[in-house]
């Protein structure tokens, strides 16, 4: 897949919220993964696919999404980004949230080998 059809995948399996099949049919086993903020001590960078499988399994155990808004893909050569509406409550917490933020990925021989997210300023 090209680019374009690496982003359109992502845009379509993401406003279905099927995360996991969007990491394993797109991501490079050698995905890197950058936070806007490091979770609980950690770093906001995860290498390689199985931690990405992690904070996948950690979003969906830990958050109930009401609605997920995705726009996009806005395209140039082997980017592209997407933008996130999240409306999410903590399960924990009870905290319910609005996340706001875009998605920057690199793409090379059809994969995706770089992921960062930028969160909207308040």
């Amino acid at each position: 897949m090209n680019t374009e059809e690496v982003a359109k995948k992502v845009v379509e399996l993401t406003r279905k919220q099927a995360w996991k099949e969007a990491i394993e049919s797109l991501y490079s086993k050698d995905i890197v993964s950058v936070e806007a903020r490091a979770m609980e001590g950690g770093s906001p960078e995860s290498r390689g696919i199985e931690a990405v499988r992690g904070k996948t399994d950690w979003w969906v155990n830990n958050m109930d999404v009401h609605s997920a808004k995705v726009s996009g893909p806005f395209v140039a050569h082997d980017r592209f980004v997407v933008q996130y509406d999240i409306d999410a409550t903590d399960k924990n917490s009870k905290k319910r949230m609005q996340m706001s933020e875009v998605g920057v990925y690199t793409v090379k021989d059809g994969k995706i080998v770089r992921e960062e997210f930028l969160p909207l300023a308040e």
